[in-house]
C-alpha cells in the first residue's frame, strides 16, 4: 500500500505519526508550503510534493484528506476519480455541495471512504451505546451534551488566530469544528427531526467565526437534546448526561468514567477506562480503516449517516442565522 496525505496541520501530523507506527509502507505528503514542518516530515520518512497532480501520479492506494474543512471536497473528488480509498477528517466538507457526487464516484469505483469521528472509538461512548441498546436505563427521554475548551489552548505553540478553526471561510467555528458532539448524539439517539439554536461570536477572541452554540434538538424517536459547544471556557470540559425512564447515564470525559444510575438509592455503578490515553481513539479508528482496506469491507458509518450528521450541523447554522426552528428533510 502507498498513502498520500493532503495537508499536515496538527491533525494530519497525528494521523501520519499513528500510521507510521502501524506500517513502514511508503507515505507521501502534498503541501502547498513544502518547507513547513520539514523536520517532522523528514523524521517520519514522507516524500513531499508541492504539485497535487504529481502526487497523484505516484498512484497512492489511499489518500488522507486532512486539510482545512472547506478544502476537503476538491482533493477528495480528484483522488476518488483516480480510484483511491479515502480517509477524510471530520466533517466531510463545509456544506453538502459535491458530497453526493463524491459518494457516486466511490460507489462506482468500489473504493472505501471513512470520515474520522474518533469519539465513536472512545471506550466510554462505546459502552454507553451498548448500555442504551441493552435498555439499562429504559427508553431514553432526553440528553444534555457539553464540550468547551479555550481556543488558544487547543494547539500550544501555534497562533490560534491563523488556524482554520478561527476562520469562517475555512470551515471554522464551533459548529463544524466541534461536530463530534453532533455526530455522537446522532450515533446514540438517531436521526434529527428539528433543531433550534443560538450561535455567535461573544468573546474577545480574535476570530471570525462563532465561538459558542447553544442547541436544542429533537430526534425522530422523540429524544430531546440540549447540546452546548464553545471554544471559550477554561478549564476544558466535556461530558454528557442521558436520562431514561429507568435510570440515568453520566459521562465524564476528563476522567474516562461512565456512571450508571439505575436503582433507588442513588448509588451509581461506575465504569472506568483505566489507563486510557486520548491518542488511542485515533489509533483505533486508523486501525479500523486499515482493516477495511485489507478486507475490502465497507466502514460501519454509511454514506447516509455522514450526510445526516452534516444536515444536522447545517440546520444548526441555519437556525442560528434565521432565528427559527429548522425541520430537517431526508
Amino acid at each position: 500500500m502507498k498513502y498520500l496525505f493532503v495537508g499536515l496541520g496538527s491533525i494530519g501530523q497525528r494521523h501520519l505519526k499513528n500510521l507510521r507506527k502501524l506500517t513502514d509502507e511508503p507515505i507521501l505528503a502534498y503541501r502547498t508550503n513544502p518547507k513547513k514542518n520539514k523536520d517532522f516530515i523528514k523524521r517520519h520518512g514522507a516524500r513531499v510534493f508541492s504539485d497535487f497532480s504529481k502526487a497523484l501520479a505516484e498512484k497512492p492506494d489511499a489518500v488522507f484528506i486532512t486539510n482545512p474543512t472547506s478544502r476537503h471536497l476538491p482533493y477528495a473528488l480528484r483522488a476518488a476519480k483516480q480510484g483511491c480509498h479515502l480517509f477524510i477528517e471530520k466533517p466531510i466538507s463545509g456544506d453538502l455541495k459535491g458530497v453526493d457526487n463524491l459518494f457516486k464516484i466511490i460507489k462506482k469505483k468500489k473504493t472505501i471512504c471513512q470520515v474520522a469521528f474518533q469519539l465513536r472509538f472512545h471506550p466510554n461512548l462505546r459502552l454507553i451505546k451498548k448500555l442504551i441498546e441493552n435498555k439499562k436505563i429504559g427508553k431514553v427521554l432526553f440528553a444534555r451534551i457539553e464540550v468547551g475548551q479555550y481556543l488558544p489552548d487547543w494547539h500550544p505553540g501555534e497562533d490560534y488566530r491563523v488556524g482554520y478553526a478561527a476562520k469562517r471561510d475555512l470551515g471554522g467555528g464551533v459548529i463544524l469544528t466541534l461536530i463530534h458532539e453532533l455526530d455522537y448524539a446522532y450515533w446514540l439517539f438517531g436521526a434529527i427531526e428539528s433543531v433550534g439554536a443560538f450561535a455567535d461570536k461573544i468573546s474577545s477572541l480574535e476570530i471570525e467565526a462563532e465561538d459558542i452554540a447553544a442547541i436544542i434538538a429533537k430526534t425522530k424517536s422523540g429524544v430531546i437534546l440540549e447540546i452546548h459547544l464553545d471554544c471559550i471556557q477554561r478549564p476544558m470540559g466535556r461530558s454528557c448526561q442521558i436520562v431514561g425512564e429507568k435510570g440515568k447515564l453520566e459521562w465524564d470525559y476528563l476522567n474516562s468514567e461512565v456512571r450508571l444510575f439505575s436503582g433507588r438509592n442513588g448509588q451509581p455503578k461506575i465504569y472506568r477506562a483505566d489507563n486510557f490515553e486520548k491518542n488511542e481513539m485515533y489509533e483505533d479508528e486508523l486501525k479500523y480503516f486499515l482493516h477495511c482496506l485489507k478486507n475490502k469491507s465497507k466502514p460501519r458509518m454509511k454514506f447516509k449517516e455522514i450526510k445526516e450528521v452534516m444536515k444536522f450541523a447545517l440546520a444548526v447554522k441555519k437556525s442560528a442565522k434565521d432565528g427559527k426552528i429548522v425541520k430537517l428533510k431526508y
